[in-house]
């Protein structure tokens, strides 16, 4: 066969795989779960979904501009004075800046751009919420909203949006009140219903990325804050009370390098039509500090060397000239901090801001790394991409603090499959890798996909394992024949 035959037979089997691979038969999820979904009793856990980083739509209340979550004439562009004040948070707690008002609205089931004044719409965490639509869960902002008449019926699905830019344990305590309040709720609708009072209610939960992060502080510690002098706050396991099933789908538990890049160099999405935000922008929030990979993780190291640089580490970040500490940013610094005089001065606060910020990360991963079996009646499920390449490592230069990117694992795009399970072998030669996983996350069951990080939520297998796992799967304690044992994942 010559060379040109051979190719065009390997064209020709490409595509009758890629053909094959469109015929590929997909779950029909309304005739599988139709019966559980017309079931609306009181043992059916209502559920909360909490998105990511990014994924909850910001407002300022002052003008009613939408901050994050929409491109438009309208928004707030980070690339004006203006803009940059609403994005950013104040640098210490003695300014009053116009992103300080900043406040959630809405969980981003789609973003809204505009392209050669063309409005585009592009969906966020529609997915999740048609999934769970078919479950027969009523969402109560759609409800309320009036997109979707449900009667009285939009109890059983609740949509937790939070300012992600914020600290992960204060949004923690956030999530505890958001809780407490629907319980309020869905007590009284059982009252109203079924006359009980005062009914036992827990939540199942899904939650995207970092809104992972946030059920899992807040199923251990409840509200609490993180102590001053570093010590680990008590372990009460004041949300696990609230929570039946919590749900991780690409969460970074280990942390993820794609914060450790915006932080040194900011965030540019790659498209004309959004705006680019700046290392001083994003230095002020201290949730993507939370999500810096551990040292042990090995996911920096010094250009030509071995030598890996502590992440939490304020010295190692004014030393490597990274993020709110980078030389030449002072015009930025000036823009955020109008009313401080000297450029000095203005350093200094950036300075302090991300020494503190960069503590409480510390203090943040330590409390999130602690090892402790989950109560009884609450269960951990962690849904991860196992398929992409994902950075795991990056070498940065000693001369000049830039970094790139030198080694990848497996992952969804952005977080690894190690950083999904918190798994200790993290970042270990493969060859010194045990067979087992080690983690201190009293996991129920993993499932893992071939997917990008938010694509995740959009595939077939996710969507009929998530619904077996709300809808039918026998839970510890409950099932009528006593069965704790967990099932395999449908396929």
């Amino acid at each position: 066969m010559t060379p040109a035959a051979s190719r065009r037979a390997l064209l020709l089997g490409a595509a009758a795989t890629l053909a094959a691979c469109a015929r590929e038969p997909v779950a029909d999820l309304a005739l599988l779960y139709t019966p559980a979904a017309r079931h609306h009793g009181p043992d059916r856990n209502p559920i909360i979904v909490i998105p990511g980083l990014l994924g909850s739509r910001l407002r300022d209340p002052a003008s009613g501009r939408i901050v994050w979550g929409a491109f438009d004439g309208n928004a707030a562009d980070p690339g004006t004075i203006d803009g940059a004040r609403l994005v950013a948070l104040p640098f210490n707690d003695m300014m009053t800046t116009p992103g300080s008002a900043v406040a959630a609205d809405g969980v981003l089931d789609r973003v809204r751009i505009r392209i050669a004044g063309i409005p585009i719409v592009l969906q966020a965490y529609a997915e999740i919420l048609s999934t769970l639509g078919v479950g027969g869960y009523r969402d109560e902002a759609l409800g309320l909203g009036g997109q979707v008449d449900y009667g009285r019926d939009h109890f059983t699905c609740f949509q937790f949006a939070y300012d992600w830019r914020q600290d992960n344990v204060a949004n923690a305590r956030r999530l505890m009140a958001f809780m407490r309040d629907k319980r309020a709720l869905v007590r009284g609708e059982y009252a109203r219903r079924y006359g009980m009072r005062d009914a036992e209610v827990k939540f199942d939960i899904v939650a995207h990325s970092m809104g992972g992060i946030v059920a899992r502080y807040a199923m251990m510690y409840g509200g609490a804050d993180l102590p001053a002098n570093g010590a680990l706050p008590p372990l009460t396991w004041e949300g696990a009370a609230m929570m039946g099933r919590l749900i991780q789908v690409g969460t970074p538990n280990g942390g993820s390098l794609d914060a450790f890049r915006v932080l040194v160099d900011g965030r540019d999405f790659g498209a004309p039509i959004v705006p680019r935000y700046s290392p001083a922008i994003l230095g002020t929030m201290p949730s993507l500090y939370q999500l810096l990979p551990r040292s042990r993780a090995r996911p920096v190291v010094v250009a030509g060397t071995d030598a890996v640089l502590d992440l939490h580490d304020p010295a190692v970040w004014q030393r490597m000239g990274w993020g709110i500490a980078k030389p030449g940013i002072g015009a930025d610094l000036a823009t955020l901090m109008p009313d401080v005089g000297s450029a000095e001065e203005r350093r200094r606060i950036a300075l302090a801001l991300q020494a503190r910020l960069l503590a409480r990360a510390r203090a943040f991963a330590a409390a999130m790394d602690r090892p402790a079996p989950i109560p009884a009646g609450t269960e951990l499920m962690v849904v991860a991409g196992d398929a992409m390449p994902t950075t795991e490592r990056y070498a940065a230069s000693p001369a000049d603090g830039a970094i790139a990117a030198v080694a990848t694992a497996p992952g969804d795009g952005l977080v690894l499959r190690d950083s999904a399970l918190l798994d200790a072998r993290q970042g270990q030669d493969p060859a010194m890798r045990g067979p087992t996983v080690v983690t201190p996350m009293d996991l129920r069951r993993a499932l893992f996909l071939p997917r990008e990080h938010l694509a995740i939520t959009r595939d077939p297998t996710f969507r009929n394992n998530i619904l077996y796992w709300l809808l039918e799967e026998p839970r510890p304690g409950l099932s009528p024949a006593g069965r704790t044992a967990p099932a395999p994942p449908r396929r």
